[in-house]
């Protein structure tokens, strides 16, 4: 007997459906992004890569924690994992009985400010985005250790207050949660009653993915104009799936993926190195081709929401800016260095913008556009 055949994009909007009764995710782009999600978890064998999705928040009480129980509800095997080890992690995914779909909630625990590095499980997350991701450890006792390789690779979701580390942020699709306004409302989760729900919905997913796989399978999806790297590594995935389902939603994926790329640069502030490098262009040596260290240090110290005046309880300083900068190339491939300035009367070391070019031109996002409206031309006003 010849299966019934699934209507993809019929079976996504109900996906959709189902996460907009218990969630209010911040934008439409969310709602499309997570579902995609749902969906790519049934098909992981597929890709080459897996994006993280992260549904973070500055603050509790923002939902975070009720969309992971909604995915739990949609996913092949989900594993939940608020405080396991990276070993534990790694023995799951490679026990050979199915990858799991870990679901990682409260992730400030193991990544905020007072969590320690963590960088076993770090190593794990960051390895596991890859198909050939392994994570190396020896087993056996004593002098008869071996080295052994296990796979790595799986679906997660995390959740949790403040952002993660950039390795494992820039893999993810990230979904920046907040509370519910006063006028939005969602209908209460009872597990009792709407796991089934989800678990029917699961099952459609499954059967789909066996019917979509060949389609699929080395997808190579067109991507937006600008989103490239990275950002494409992210979503190939996602697109894939929206493609192999059709109907409205390999647009809708697009336009997703075009906002939620863009929020996330928007979001991105980068490593220290590139803050300097874009605050010593966009504020200290505009319009200037060389200024002393001195005069840079203290229009650094004097910016508003930058972290220079403060940094570890001491203000930037000369020694600092020097070991930073050093960390970057000229154009002539040798390190940034300060050079002398002669100034009325006498000679200081200072930084000259055209040693500075080349890493603006590579590092820092582009330049803001001036918010200032252009002059009214006085020359021919009567």
């Amino acid at each position: 007997m010849t299966p019934t055949t699934v209507d993809g994009a019929a079976l996504l909007d109900k996906v959709e459906a189902f996460h907009r009764r218990f969630n209010v995710f911040p934008t439409e782009a969310a709602f499309v992004a997570v579902a995609l999600w749902d969906a790519h978890a049934h098909l992981l064998d597929c890709f080459d890569s897996t994006p993280r999705i992260a549904f973070l928040s500055p603050e509790p009480g923002s939902g975070k924690t009720r969309a992971l129980e909604i995915v739990e509800t949609l996913v092949p095997q989900p594993m939940t994992a608020v405080n396991a080890s990276a070993a534990a992690l790694f023995r799951s995914v490679s026990a050979g009985t199915g990858k799991p779909t870990i679901l990682f909630d409260e992730i400030d625990t193991v990544f905020g400010p007072k969590a320690g590095d963590n960088e076993e499980l770090r190593g794990f997350l960051n390895a596991g985005h890859r198909r050939t991701g392994v994570t190396y450890r020896c087993i056996g006792d004593g002098g008869n250790q071996t080295v052994q390789a296990f796979p790595s690779y799986c679906a997660v979701a995390v959740a949790g207050l403040g952002s993660l580390p950039d390795t494992i942020l820039s893999r993810s699709v990230v979904i920046r949660m907040r509370r519910r306004a006063r006028n939005e409302r969602v209908e209460p989760f009872r597990a009792r009653i709407h796991e089934a729900e989800g678990h029917a919905l699961r099952d459609r997913l499954a059967r789909w993915a066996e019917q979509a796989r060949d389609q699929v399978m080395g997808a190579w999806p067109e991507m937006p104009d600008g989103v490239t790297d990275r950002p494409a590594d992210v979503w190939e995935p996602l697109l894939a799936v929206a493609d192999a389902i059709g109907g409205h939603w390999p647009q809708r994926a697009r336009e997703a993926c075009v906002t939620l790329v863009k929020a996330s640069k928007a979001n991105d502030k980068g490593s220290l190195g590139v803050r300097l490098l874009t605050d010593l262009r966009d504020h200290v040596m505009v319009g200037i081709d060389r200024l002393p260290t001195v005069a840079i240090l203290d229009r650094l110290n004097a910016l508003d929401d930058a972290p220079w005046a403060d940094l570890n309880g001491k203000p930037l300083d000369n020694r600092r800016l020097s070991r930073m900068l050093a960390e970057y190339m000229t154009a002539d491939n040798e390190p940034i260095t300060s050079r002398n300035i002669k100034t009325a009367g006498s000679v200081l070391k200072g930084y000259y913008a055209s040693d500075l070019h080349d890493a603006w031109q590579r590092y820092c996002p582009p330049p803001p556009e001036s918010p200032l409206l252009p002059l009214p031309d006085t020359e021919n006003a009567a």
